[in-house]
């Protein structure tokens, strides 16, 4: 009897090299670990979510340009509690004396003294990372320890520092509760150390490449590793299972190349899902998506090329231990779950559409919030204790800022005095409205008399003066008039003044010198904070909250009134709230697009993975009401939701949760085929709840210790919105999808297509000697992988990548029988 050899295809080429050349791919791995723990030292990571807005809003360019051209010294709100105004006042004045500290402020206004707790406003010397204000808040913080003190101050915190403090202890859970999953799901012991060490190695390559990005958000630093782990454990577990089913017909090397061949387009369809999730996220004009769908695509690739190059050769090593730990099965049939399916398949649909629509209509109430300090977390941190603290016990002003060209004094003064008068103002600062002294602002023009008066100099003198500053500034106009009405800023004079005595030209006696010097400093000050040559900006406290209609409503009026004075394309408007406002406006459109584009994504993929138009309609309507009832929790609630959980959840849910029905999908379509579609659906549920309930439990157990261990609002909204639509997405595609697929069989049945062309039927009958796909009636229907002597009546149809080959081999087979009877094997044969 003669043997037909069975070629190698590409794939089993690819899995045969890497096995066989794994100690190549072991040292590789080695070096790149060693590479890449150097590289998380050099990764930047970038703590403004305001950065990562648009360039084309307004608070873009404000930021931009209002960190180009001013300084902003370092601030803090230091609340003393049960303390007296005397003892707090003696504080103060102590703090004022730390180097490094300019205002210590406190009065016995409410804003600075209630209810027995103080609140001193502090300025630092340098900006929040000077570390001329990092030294004078230690030295403050040592000062306040013996009181009940509560400190809220951007100097000397390290966000990225405190998160990642945070995620190093969740990662510890995790890693935990994957174990304890993993030895409860698995077939043998030794499986979970090589799938630990595969995981470690595609993280550690991750973490270790994002320097590559030049730099990556505090989200993204944050909770790539956690939902890395959560999001590819699949592939890890896809392999090891296939490998435990190989070994029992094969030895160590065949078992892990063959494992590797079926593994490597089952895990890169799998991961297809979840990848367009991602990529969806990227479209999101906030560029936070961007950043976190790159770096996540990133993790999954390094999942993918660890299972694939390092993981065999891992199996290959640890093979006999793998082999000595086999145990027998913890995980239970759910055989009752699929009866109960089976037996509500005419009541559960009806009750979903009810409330798919319910979920759908609430999930568009949910209160979406922009800015931190509306949000919530379970834990909170020593800085945002103290922000609640002080917002219980004091009124925190609502701080504008508005950045307009320089030089026109008289219009800034109108434009504050405009502003101040609108209700919502508690107070307003500029150069334009700043006493000097005297009752004159530094924006006033002075006439030599009046500054002469104000300095108590000789008018003589001072007129002098005014001549050179007219020759200096080129105002030839004013010298051919009468100098005295020459009108000149007192803060510009008194800058000219200084220079001249600077350089010698002047010689004032030693009070008009001490105090020239002490104004000169202060002004120096000032202009830093408020003036350059191009741009001044104002000052502008309100007692409006930080977000909502009232909030953006005023920011419209602010406006219109800064466009009475100055150009629209010149002038603008920064702080929390316009943040929060341009947040809210590009969040509308980002929802519209993620919501569009992953559905998209997922339906084309389900489209060609199924053959099917009605079969991912079904699905996409099992893992989209999955997404609605999860965000209709915190409207039913009335709850507020930062606005980026619902951005990054809603396509992570619908790219990875979909996973678990096509899980459910195929197994159920393979199995009606050898049984009824009611014993195929209880069947399907006990094959696919060992791969689903992994899964699934790794990563809402990950999500929702993000969500209850994380005190960033960002995160711990992400996490909690994660897990909890996690199980959400479990839930229905093991109670609700069942029956969905017993009643939508006709729908699936009728819209199913190929995408080849419909193969001829062969019948024969006889001994055929086979090697590729055959489905069709051979003594019974058989549809599987065939190589060798098939011995009955055959009639098949050809559906496979060899249906070529198997043609023209059953069209010999049937030549020759009809030809010449000595080609039939026997049975003997």
């Amino acid at each position: 009897m003669s043997e037909v050899k069975e070629k190698k295809g590409f794939v089993t080429k690819v899995a045969t090299l890497i096995v066989d050349k794994r100690k190549g791919f072991f040292l590789f791995f080695i070096l790149a670990a060693i590479f890449c723990v150097f590289g998380m030292q050099w990764t930047k990571v970038n703590n403004d979510i305001t950065s990562y807005l648009p360039d084309s809003t307004e608070t873009k360019r404000g930021l931009t340009l209002m960190n180009e051209q001013f300084i902003t010294y370092g601030s803090a709100n230091v609340m003393i509690d049960n303390v007296t105004y005397e003892t707090a006042e003696n504080i103060a004045e102590q703090i004022l004396e730390i180097d490094g500290v300019s205002e210590a402020v406190i009065d016995m206004t409410d804003a600075h003294y209630h209810n027995g707790a103080a609140m001193i406003s502090v300025t630092f010397k340098g900006e929040a990372d000077d570390e001329i204000a990092k030294s004078a808040m230690n030295k403050l913080k040592e000062l306040v320890e013996p009181y009940d003190t509560y400190i809220s101050s951007e100097v000397g915190a390290n966000q990225a520092d405190s998160i990642a403090a945070e995620m190093q202890i969740v990662v510890v859970i995790v890693i935990v509760i994957v174990v304890a999953v993993l030895l409860f799901t698995s077939k043998t012991y030794m499986e979970v150390p090589v799938m630990l060490i595969t995981f470690g190695m595609a993280a550690l390559l991750n973490m270790g490449t994002n320097f590559l990005l030049g730099e990556i958000s505090f989200v993204s630093n944050s909770i790539a590793v956690v939902l890395q782990l959560a999001l590819a454990i699949d592939y890890a577990i896809i392999l090891c299972n296939r490998y435990t089913e190989e070994r029992v017909t094969h030895d160590a090397r065949m078992a892990v190349i063959t494992a590797l061949s079926k593994a490597i387009p089952e895990i890169s369809s799998s991961c297809l899902t979840t990848v367009s999730g991602l990529v969806a996220m990227m479209f999101m004009q906030f560029m936070l998506g961007l950043d976190l769908g790159i770096v996540l695509i990133k993790a999954i690739f390094f999942s993918i090329l660890s299972v694939f190059t390092l993981m065999p050769g891992l199996l290959m090593s640890f093979s006999g231990l793998i082999d000595k730990t086999h145990h027998r099965n913890f995980v239970p049939n759910i055989t009752a779950v699929g009866k109960m399916d089976v037996k509500t398949r005419f009541v559960i649909p009806p009750i979903f559409v009810i409330v798919l629509v319910a979920a759908f209509i609430f999930s568009n109430q949910c209160n979406y919030v922009y800015d931190y300090a509306s949000g919530t977390t379970y834990k909170k941190n020593d800085s945002q204790i103290a922000e609640e603290k002080i917002r219980d016990n004091f009124k925190v002003d609502n701080l504008m800022v508005m950045i307009v060209p320089s030089g026109d004094y008289v219009s800034e003064q109108r434009l504050l005095m405009e502003i101040a008068e609108d209700p919502a103002v508690n107070s307003t600062q500029g150069l334009a409205n700043t006493e000097a002294m005297d009752g004159y602002y530094l924006t006033d023009a002075l006439t030599p008399r009046q500054f002469a008066e104000l300095i108590d100099m000789d008018v003589e003198v001072i007129s002098v003066l005014y001549s050179a500053y007219a020759v200096s500034h080129e105002d030839y106009g004013k010298l051919m008039g009468n100098i005295s009405d020459y009108g000149v800023p007192l803060i510009d004079m008194f800058d000219y003044v200084y220079e001249q005595k600077e350089a010698g030209v002047i010689t004032l006696d030693d009070d008009m010198t001490e105090m020239l010097d002490e104004l000169n400093g202060k002004l120096t000050d000032a202009k830093l904070q408020l003036k350059t040559d191009d741009y001044s900006r104002l000052l502008i406290k309100t007692n409006l909250p930080m977000e909502g209609d009232e909030t953006f409503a005023k920011l419209k009026e602010f406006h219109e009134i800064m466009y009475k004075y100055y150009p629209e394309d010149n002038s603008f408007i920064v702080g929390d709230s316009t943040s929060d406002l341009d947040l809210s406006t590009s969040f509308v459109d980002d929802n519209l697009m993620i919501s569009i584009l992953s559905a998209l994504f997922v339906l084309v993929i389900l489209v060609f993975t199924f053959k099917s138009a009605g079969l991912p309609v079904l699905l996409m309507a099992i893992i989209e009401g999955a997404i609605w009832i999860n965000f209709s929790v915190p409207a039913v609630e009335n709850t507020n939701i930062f606005f980026l959980s619902y951005l990054i959840v809603s396509s992570i849910q619908m790219g990875a949760n979909i996973d678990y029905a096509i899980v459910i999908s195929s197994r159920y379509s393979e199995l009606k085929r050898e049984m009824s579609p009611k014993e195929a659906i209880v069947e399907t549920l006990n094959q696919a709840f060992p791969t689903i309930i992994t899964s699934g439990m790794i990563l809402s157990v990950a999500g929702l210790l993000i969500g209850f261990m994380s005190s960033d609002v960002a995160i711990s909204a992400v996490g909690e919105c994660l897990g909890r639509g996690t199980l959400i997405s479990i839930v229905l595609v093991m109670c609700v999808l069942p029956q969905i697929l017993l009643l939508g069989d006709a729908i699936i049945e009728k819209t199913s297509f190929t995408l080849k062309k419909i193969d001829r039927i062969h019948h024969t009958s006889g001994l055929i000697h086979v090697n590729g796909r055959v489905r069709g009636y051979v003594s019974g229907i058989v549809d599987a992988k065939i190589s060798g002597i098939i011995h009955g009546e055959v009639s098949a149809q050809l559906d496979s990548e060899d249906a070529e080959d198997l043609r023209e081999r059953i069209d010999k087979s049937i030549s020759e029988f009809s030809e010449d009877d000595e080609s039939i094997l026997t049975e003997d044969d």
